[in-house]
């Protein structure tokens, strides 16, 4: 049965062309994720030079973040969102939501940097990447630029170019720092609703909620199931009342409980339908349902069709 894929750093430096293993072990040594993590950025162009140029993308997780600068038209696939990027666009992935992008024309130029939790987290007081809202499942991570914007972030690449390059004793904190220059700057962008503070303590519930949410994914076994599926659950694990969390969340986000949790299993059942060849029961199960008729009257009311219709 195939589960669901996930590309290793290995994965991705061999599909650009680093097939001999004395080469990744000098580029990946052993325990250097555990330890300080790993960052690199390519030019665009120059990537694709080494990859066959019938293959497309794989869309699937990878166990690394990367933030793209994207010239050129476009067909941006992340989760369930599809975005048709006109000319220039910036792309935040994520380990936890497979992604890809298709090119729609021959057109094609930027740059892209990957880096994992770690390389972060190493300096900065151990920060969870989850929690910031460009990185949150459901939220904004593909993002049209103008000919100014594009050029900003333009620049901010090329200062990661030249520091990589430089000798300079501490390049990596400044590597750090324009990595998080490229976040703040996404999330700049994004609508407000996603701007989540932690300076109330009605924010601090809304906070947890997400967490405990986004604890449960991704579902990748067909033994896995998810254990928190009602508001009820989620407020009985925080110790306050449904209603009173209900009322948290519309106060900071606009949205329901039931709202938040619907959405993300939907969104996790589109990945997975789209992924896997699971069959619908299997799902169902793993998603909560005790009845694939549930699960299917579910996915039909927020998606539109039904599970075979969206998987075919």
């Amino acid at each position: 049965m195939k589960q669901m894929e996930t590309a290793s750093l290995r994965d991705f430096y061999r599909e650009i062309g680093f097939t001999d293993d004395n080469e990744l072990s000098r580029i990946l040594p052993e325990g250097i994720t555990k330890d300080i993590g790993h960052f690199n950025v390519f030019g665009t162009a120059a990537v694709r030079k080494t990859v066959k140029q019938t293959r497309t993308m794989p869309y699937n997780r990878r166990t690394y973040y990367k933030i793209s600068l994207i010239n050129g038209h476009n067909r941006a696939e992340y989760a369930d969102k599809v975005i048709d990027i006109k000319k220039h666009g910036l792309l935040f992935a994520s380990p936890k939501i497979p992604y890809n992008y298709i090119p729609q024309d021959e057109e094609q130029s930027g740059s892209f940097c990957i880096f994992t939790h770690e390389f972060l987290a190493s300096s900065h007081n151990g920060m969870r990447l989850d929690e910031l809202p460009i990185f949150k499942p459901g939220g904004y991570p593909v993002f049209q630029l103008n000919e100014t914007q594009a050029a900003e972030v333009e620049a901010i690449f090329d200062k990661m170019f030249n520091e990589l390059d430089s000798d300079y004793a501490f390049k990596y904190d400044l590597l750090r720092n324009y990595v998080m220059e490229l976040i703040h700057y996404g999330q700049k962008l994004q609508p407000d609703i996603t701007q989540y503070t932690s300076h109330t303590a009605s924010a601090r519930v809304t906070g947890l909620f997400v967490e405990l949410l986004e604890r449960q994914f991704p579902v990748t076994s067909t033994r896995q199931q998810l254990e928190l599926r009602t508001p009820k659950d989620y407020a009985e694990k925080l110790a306050i009342h449904v209603n009173h969390l209900n009322k948290v969340l519309r106060e900071n986000t606009g949205r329901t409980t039931s709202d938040f949790i619907s959405s993300r299993i939907a969104q996790e059942a589109k990945i997975l339908l789209r992924q896997t060849d699971w069959n619908v029961s299997e799902i169902a199960h793993s998603l909560g349902f005790e009845e694939v008729a549930h699960f299917s009257n579910f996915f039909k009311k927020l998606v539109g069709v039904s599970p075979l219709i969206f998987r075919n």
